[in-house]
Order: C-alpha cells, then sequence, then structure tokens
C-alpha cells in the first residue's frame, strides 16, 4: 500500500505565499513519486482555488485536502464552507477533527460524524482525527477514550458509500510540547483501532488507511513511516518548510 503524506498548512500563509510554498514543493519532488508515495497539500480555504488551479493547469500530480467543512450543506450559516462547495473546487481529501479544532471551537464527536457523512456523499476521502490528552494518557482507560471517539466519528457508515477512509491519529500530548510518543505507543494504538475496526462492514485493508500526525519531524519520520502498520503521515510545521518536508518524504523506504 502506497503512502499517504498530508502537509497541514493551518493559519498559515496567505494565497500567494501558499503559491510559492507550493511551486518550491513541486520542483523539489522526483517526478514519479506518485507511483510510490501519495502528497496531499492542506492549505487555508482562501488558498484552495489557487493551489486547485495549479495543479489543473498543469496537470500535476499532488492532490489538494481542506482543513475542515461545515456540518451543514447549505444554507444561512454564516462563515461556514459546505462540502458542496468544495467538491466544486474538486478536493480530494478533507481534514475533520483536528485536535486543534476540537480543543478551540469545541467541535463534538457527533458534529465530526455529521462532517463525516457529507464527506463521504460527495466521494471527499475524510481524515479523520483522533487522540487523547495528557491526562487521558495517563489513564487505565485511554484506549477505551480513543475508541470511543473514532466510533462516534463514524456512526452510521454504510459499506457501498465508503470508497476510501483515512484514520489520523494525532496525541495531543506530543502537539508543540517537544515531546513524542514512541514507536510501540503508536504502534499499539493504531493495532487496537484497526482491531476495532475491523468488525465494521465498510472495513478492508486497501480502502482504511491510518496515518500519524503528532510532531512528524525529518528526526523521527523515518522510524514512524517504514512501519507497516502506518500507513503515512498528517505533517503540521515541518510541512511550512519545503526542505524538512522533502526530508520527511524522502526518508520512506
Amino acid at each position: 500500500m502506497n503512502k499517504t503524506i498530508i502537509a497541514n498548512w493551518k493559519l498559515n500563509l496567505d494565497h500567494l505565499e501558499a503559491i510559492q510554498l507550493f511551486q518550491k514543493l513541486n520542483y523539489s519532488l522526483d517526478n514519479d513519486i506518485d507511483k510510490k508515495i501519495k502528497i496531499v497539500v492542506a492549505p487555508s480555504f482562501t488558498s484552495l482555488r489557487s493551489i486547485q488551479t495549479i495543479i489543473e493547469a498543469d496537470k500535476l500530480k499532488l492532490y489538494l485536502a481542506s482543513q475542515d467543512v461545515s456540518e451543514f450543506v447549505e444554507g444561512a450559516y454564516t462563515g461556514e464552507v459546505s462540502v458542496t462547495q468544495l467538491e466544486k473546487l474538486k478536493i480530494s481529501f478533507c481534514i475533520v477533527g483536528h485536535s486543534e479544532r476540537r480543543q478551540h471551537f469545541n467541535e463534538t464527536d457527533e458534529s465530526i460524524n455529521l462532517k463525516v457523512h457529507n464527506l463521504i456523499n460527495k466521494k471527499i476521502v475524510p481524515v479523520i482525527c483522533f487522540g487523547e490528552s495528557i491526562e487521558q494518557r495517563k489513564s487505565e482507560n485511554y484506549l477505551d477514550f480513543l475508541i470511543e471517539q473514532v466510533e462516534k466519528s463514524i456512526k452510521g457508515l454504510r459499506k457501498d458509500k465508503v470508497d476510501e477512509i483515512i484514520f489520523a491519529y494525532e496525541p495531543v500530548w506530543a502537539i508543540g510540547t517537544g515531546e513524542t510518543p514512541s514507536l510501540q505507543d503508536i504502534v499499539d494504538v493504531i493495532s487496537n483501532i484497526k482491531e476495532f475496526l475491523s468488525s465494521k462492514p465498510f472495513f478492508d485493508e486497501e480502502n482504511t488507511k491510518f496515518i500519524y500526525g503528532g510532531r512528524v519531524t525529518p528526526d523521527n519520520s523515518k522510524e514512524i513511516l517504514n512501519t507497516k502498520i502506518v500507513n503515512g503521515a498528517l505533517v503540521g510545521g515541518a510541512s511550512l518548510d519545503v526542505d524538512k518536508f522533502i526530508k520527511i518524504i524522502e526518508s520512506i523506504e
């Protein structure tokens, strides 16, 4: 299975800066990179159209992701961006349930579930984030918490609707703290989530992927990304530095 590497640019870069960074990234990649690694870029909403135009005009084999989507499809919801609007921009992936959205904007598992259904209905691959705080990590039932988080996010999904789905494990306690879980920590969590999901009707080895997203750097990417159970990475800060991001990509054997 090819690895999937997602660059999450978060609340950084205006659309001109995003174009510049995207073009530098594209020029730095091997011509046949798409044969072994799927590279996905997730800029701010204001840059999606600019990047999409470049991908389409130059027929690039890179993919575009949104950092979020509304739980509402249309209507009087000022400031929201709907799945229908993303579909028209030919967005391939969408991040939902990121820890920063949960923490700063009080997103619930129920609203994330609505977003997942909206994306699946429009054939946009949801990248469902899940993870635990340091307090939850220190408890004896942190795995139960993670399983519940995932279970609520996928409630009601039907096999005939799901073409592909990605689950991104991002331990909250490792983001911006300088802390990094051990490889065994990552493998244990993904293994447990994978075992839980294996009983779900939509699950199969090809269309259900598991990536890691908690402080991925050139220093730890080789160990993490060459582990069979880890299908890729959700990269935050390091993705804003093309040289670092390329090193992460090149660490995949």
